[in-house]
């Protein structure tokens, strides 16, 4: 059965309103505050209370930052500090697909790539405790699939971040919810951020009302502000998904293809590495015979949508392909962790599943080189060791 969580965006969304949400719905705040600890930036403070919104009741998830914790980064230095936080891999792909997402739409609005973009407001300390944060909660609660209902937007201007008075919505929230369902509220302020829209258009597979559901958690995100007659709080309702279908409806997936004929074993080898190091799930290489019996091979990647621009520009430079096609799909991931074991001092990456241990091939075949050791006594000692830790 599997487990939905449906995000009730009727006062807008921001980072700390997720959290807050999330924590509130019962997400374990010590798995959040541990996977957070590994993320290695210093200067904040994640202060969590309760608090009443227009009488509601509900969790405040209030990130103290530090005067050096505003430094602006760039999304290759917030994927260095995610990937190396040694998160699970549900958490990690997540949170990457946030941030990558972000990049592309301020890319975007200021006339560069992702790659040389700053991010300003959302490349802070409090906007990546936020997403990771997020992302961890819903880990902690085991939630597969996320909705989300249409979202509110204030009006007005504001001044609070770095380019200084903008129109409300921002022209960075409106480019990240660009295919997604938006109505005004005329309050005269920001209901919904760059970084609560990023959050939710990434990870959300649909929006409207709420799926068919037995709900199991009901949780209230505040804000900062407590507003006169609307509740400032994102409401989040989690449950089992209710239905006939046994597996339930999946994570959204693409899978895109090229042909070519001309590439060598050396450059599609080369090409599927480039492709995991962009983020796909998987990618693989298949051959075929082409017309007039040309022999000839497939290149297949499978992704997260919000990575289709990026991997498809990977794959159509490396193989010079002159298109893509792609299929749109869905998956149903088992949960797994990762971990780091030692064989005689060589430290060694394995992935821990139900009844599995699967050991990084690259990590034990340097290990074996290291040793003198044969590569299958390597994977059996790590494997071992993978064992002791469940």
């Amino acid at each position: 059965m599997s487990r939905i969580a449906w995000f009730h965006c009727f006062s807008g969304i921001a980072g700390d309103m997720a959290l807050g949400s999330l924590l509130d719905a019962g997400a374990d705040e010590q798995v959040v505050r541990d996977h957070l600890g590994k993320l290695g930036v210093p200067g904040w403070e994640l202060e969590v209370t309760r608090v009443q919104r227009a009488g509601v009741r509900a969790t405040r998830a209030n990130v103290i930052v530090a005067a050096a914790g505003h430094e602006h980064r760039r999304l290759g230095d917030i994927n260095v500090i995610v990937r190396g936080a040694g998160l699970p891999e549900e958490v990690r792909e997540r949170a990457l697909a946030v941030f990558d997402r972000l990049a592309t739409a301020e890319a975007r609005l200021h006339g560069t790539t992702p790659d040389q973009v700053e991010l300003h407001e959302v490349g802070s300390v409090d906007a990546i405790v936020d997403v990771v944060g997020v992302c961890s909660a819903l880990y902690a609660l085991g939630v597969e699939r996320v909705y989300a209902s249409a979202i509110a937007q204030g009006s007005g201007t504001t001044t609070g971040g770095s380019h200084g008075e903008l129109p409300v919505p921002a022209p960075a929230t409106m480019a990240l919810l660009t295919g997604v369902p938006t109505y005004g509220i005329d309050l005269g302020l920001e209901l919904t951020t760059p970084t609560g829209a990023a959050i939710v258009s990434t990870l959300a597979a649909g929006f409207g009302a709420m799926p068919a559901l037995t709900t199991t958690a009901v949780g209230y995100g505040a804000g900062s502000r407590d507003l006169p007659r609307r509740p400032n709080v994102t409401q989040v309702v989690i449950g089992d998904a209710t239905g006939d279908d046994t597996l339930g409806k999946g994570l959204a997936a693409l899978l895109l293809e090229v042909n070519v004929d001309d590439a060598t074993g050396e450059m599609l080898a080369h090409t599927i590495s480039l492709l995991l190091d962009a983020g796909a799930h998987d990618a693989w290489v298949t051959p075929i015979v082409m017309k007039k019996g040309r022999p000839a091979h497939t290149v297949h990647v499978l992704c997260d949508p919000a990575l289709a621009a990026k991997v498809a520009d990977v794959l159509t430079r490396e193989t010079g392909s002159l298109g893509v096609r792609g299929t749109r799909l869905e998956r149903w991931p088992h949960a797994r962790d990762e971990a780091v074991v030692d064989v005689d001092g060589q430290p060694i990456r394995v992935k821990l599943g139900a009844g599995r241990v699967k050991v990084e091939h690259d990590d034990a075949a340097a290990a074996a080189w290291a040793l003198g050791l044969p590569l299958r006594e390597v994977l059996s000692r790590a494997e071992e060791a993978g064992r002791a830790l469940r």
